[in-house]
């Protein structure tokens, strides 16, 4: 049997070690990923969370700086924000608990605000045009956490595409995937030459900063992990297809069922099926997304303990208050992940137990 053609990738750039100066195959996938987005750059980084540090460093935002982001988002994108030296600011959820909410965003930028980070939960970008126009009016650095929101697109552009930098993921489970890693991808050339110096201790040169001029860390991407994920890449159009086509009958097996409103994409959005998504009317929410990830219905609350950041514990020190619409996006959220070998049966297995579950709940 003829070997996988991801082990011949990997197999190649393990001959090449040790070369700890060999930057091949992430240079390759650099160029390639740039290519795929239509970006003038990429640079791959070790992880999603090490991708939105990396951007914040690369715009210079750092200690004594704040960044205004979601409260419904993922804790890493807080952790993010803490490592890059910053202060994460909270801010409420838009209408219907989409995006954020501009009059909150306003309020809450001050002078020590630098940037608004976008989150694309779920694949959706719900909002991200406002948003950008907005930090267009104001000087604030716009970086988009698109990390489950590869191959997503908004009025014909990609998310990640739409500020200064997007942040993506390359962990088992996305779409493009190599186990661990990430990237950024940005258009402006001087943001990107200080992220590649940043995630290699500043070894490389920046316009404003030549090598070995400022402390960088170690970000760096492996190089048999960058030969997977660009194997994993020229699978892309194929994989983001698959994804879309479970997201979809997911769908259709289970709208209509009595306490579950499908959560439409925005307007001008195309997701890329990284979840199917309702919003649930039944009663103890959050208690029926646990009941569903413990019958085998992984979810984002019951499976992974999705919580408004606010109220997060390990972000107590940030909290400035409550945040009702954030908190209730989150509590009502039924959010459905995928992966390529999520099959056909699997998935009506899942519907059919949504179904009977939500008939059957009371409490």
């Amino acid at each position: 049997m003829p070997e996988p053609a991801h082990h011949q990738a990997m197999a190649a750039a393990v001959a090449r070690m040790p070369n700890p100066s060999g930057y091949q195959e992430v240079t390759a996938l650099e160029e390639e990923l740039a290519a795929a987005f239509g970006t003038r750059r990429a640079v791959a980084v070790s992880s999603g969370t090490a991708a939105i540090t990396t951007a914040l460093a690369a715009c210079g935002i750092g200690a004594g700086d704040e960044v205004l982001l979601p409260a419904v988002t993922v804790v890493m994108t807080v952790a993010a924000v803490v490592a890059a030296g910053a202060r994460p600011v909270f801010v409420e959820a838009g209408a219907d608990g989409r995006g954020l909410d501009l009059a909150d965003l306003t309020a809450k930028t001050g002078p020590e605000a630098k940037a608004v980070i976008a989150v694309h939960l779920a694949g959706r970008t719900d909002g991200i045009h406002d948003v950008a126009a907005y930090t267009r009016t104001t000087g604030l650095r716009l970086i988009e956490d698109a990390c489950q929101a590869q191959g997503t697109t908004t009025r014909g552009r990609p998310a990640g595409t739409v500020g200064d930098t997007g942040c993506f993921s390359l962990k088992d489970g996305k779409i493009i995937a190599c186990g661990e890693g990430g990237y950024l991808l940005t258009d402006d050339d001087a943001l990107g030459d200080r992220a590649a110096a940043y995630r290699t201790h500043w070894q490389s040169p920046a316009p404003d900063a030549p090598a070995g001029s400022r402390l960088g860390v170690n970000y760096r991407l492996a190089e048999p992990l960058a030969a997977l994920a660009r194997h994993n890449l020229q699978r892309f159009p194929e994989a983001l297809a698959h994804r879309r086509r479970q997201a979809a009958a997911l769908h259709r097996a289970v709208d209509g069922t009595a306490g579950l409103e499908p959560i439409a994409a925005g307007d001008g959005d195309i997701p890329n099926g990284y979840s199917a998504l309702w919003r649930l009317t039944l009663p103890a929410p959050r208690a029926f997304a646990a009941h569903l990830a413990g019958l085998g219905v992984p979810n984002s609350v019951g499976t992974h303990r999705l919580t408004a950041a606010h109220l997060h514990p390990a972000c107590s020190g940030y909290a400035t208050g409550d945040l009702p619409r954030a908190h209730a996006t989150v509590d009502t959220l039924l959010a459905v992940p995928f992966t390529e070998h999520d099959t056909e049966r699997a998935i009506e297995q899942w519907a059919l137990t949504i179904r009977q579950e939500a008939a059957a709940w009371k409490s």
